[in-house]
């Protein structure tokens, strides 16, 4: 079925506010409706998302706060964003290097319901249990909407053969992690790009591919490849 932009599969509600660096990235298309993927806050005016969630065209808007984003939920932020930075080095066949800042109109206010997750910089070994988020969908079925409450998944690191051993998902293990449920099919899907891998309780990788089925292992950016140009990005800003 080919590669698919990466739904939460088989996974659960997040406690409302439990993850409060989660970003709702909502990037509007004029007439054509909208790109929705996940993100997560930095800094007060820096969120990380995937490049491929980057379609040059209408404003993206960043929700921080939410849980459920249909209904207009007292607390939340919604901040436009200012500047998009893809990695410059993004490949849009192979996915390779697939991570965007988005530089914010305004400072978040950090609360309760909203703050910063810290970045891994260590590399995360094999069979590490880390846990994923997202408002993407909750089946593999093409006709089902994204859910509109964030929901959250466990997922083990897995072994580079694993993803090496599918070619369509074009894995290069010293840039990308090979994530999965080994028990059954349990990944995030369309809707949930860009959002945080978290291991120990830092962002560790990006949600970026998968199969096509929505099947494990899925394909995350590994973040502690791209520390250096997301510090020397962040000093220009």
């Amino acid at each position: 079925m080919g590669m698919r932009i990466l739904l939460i599969i088989r996974g659960w509600e997040a406690r409302p506010h439990s993850r409060p660096y989660m970003a709702f990235v909502k990037i509007e298309r004029e007439g054509k409706g909208e790109i929705r993927c996940g993100g997560f806050l930095i800094w007060e005016d820096v969120v990380v998302t995937a490049a491929h969630c980057n379609c040059n065209i209408g404003n993206i808007t960043v929700l921080l706060g939410a849980h459920n984003t249909e209904i207009d939920e007292p607390g939340t932020q919604k901040i436009l964003v200012h500047r998009r930075i893809p990695h410059p080095e993004f490949n849009g066949i192979t996915f390779e290097n697939d991570l965007m800042l988005l530089q914010l109109r305004d400072k978040a206010k950090l609360t309760q319901t909203v703050g910063t997750i810290s970045l891994s910089q260590k590399k995360v070994k094999k069979g590490a249990v880390c846990s994923v988020a997202g408002w993407g969908q909750t089946s593999y079925k093409t006709n089902d909407k994204p859910s509109p409450t964030l929901q959250e998944v466990e997922l083990t690191v897995m072994g580079k053969k694993m993803c090496l051993s599918r070619p369509s998902l074009h894995y290069v293990p010293s840039r990308m992690l090979c994530v999965g449920g080994p028990q059954g099919r349990k990944s995030p899907f369309q809707g949930d790009s860009g959002g945080p891998l978290v291991c120990d309780g830092k962002a560790t990788g990006i949600v970026s591919h998968g199969s096509g089925d929505g099947s494990t292992p899925s394909v995350f950016t590994r973040l502690s490849k791209y520390m250096c140009w997301i510090k020397k990005t962040l000093q220009k800003l």
